[in-house]
């Protein structure tokens, strides 16, 4: 089965922790909530490689698996953009420009 490449839109997302596990999750100021969770590729995650705080640009879509709960899906071989604190405030604030 193809997929949907419609489907999927950018996302600014970063890497956080509460301590004991790392995840990834969406910036702050776009259409999904921070508290959304991101499936993505693992090495994301990677401390030794990526700091915490690190953030990507990542092409996703929103999913659900059988009705369970909500969460944003990247494909884990699709190419991933590390983005400076200046390009992350550039892409929300442009972001906010094509809101309606």
């Amino acid at each position: 089965m193809a997929r949907d490449i419609y489907a999927y839109r950018q996302v600014a997302v970063q890497s956080v922790s509460d301590g004991r596990h790392v995840w990834i999750q969406p910036v702050p100021g776009q259409a999904f909530a921070p508290s959304l969770r991101v499936q993505c590729a693992r090495a994301l995650c990677d401390t030794a490689v990526y700091p915490l705080g690190t953030c990507f640009l990542l092409d996703a879509k929103l999913t659900d698996r059988q009705g369970g709960t909500p969460y944003l899906y990247a494909w884990h071989g699709d190419a991933v953009k590390v983005m400076t604190p200046a390009q992350t405030r550039a892409f929300l604030a442009e972001f906010k420009r094509g809101r309606i």
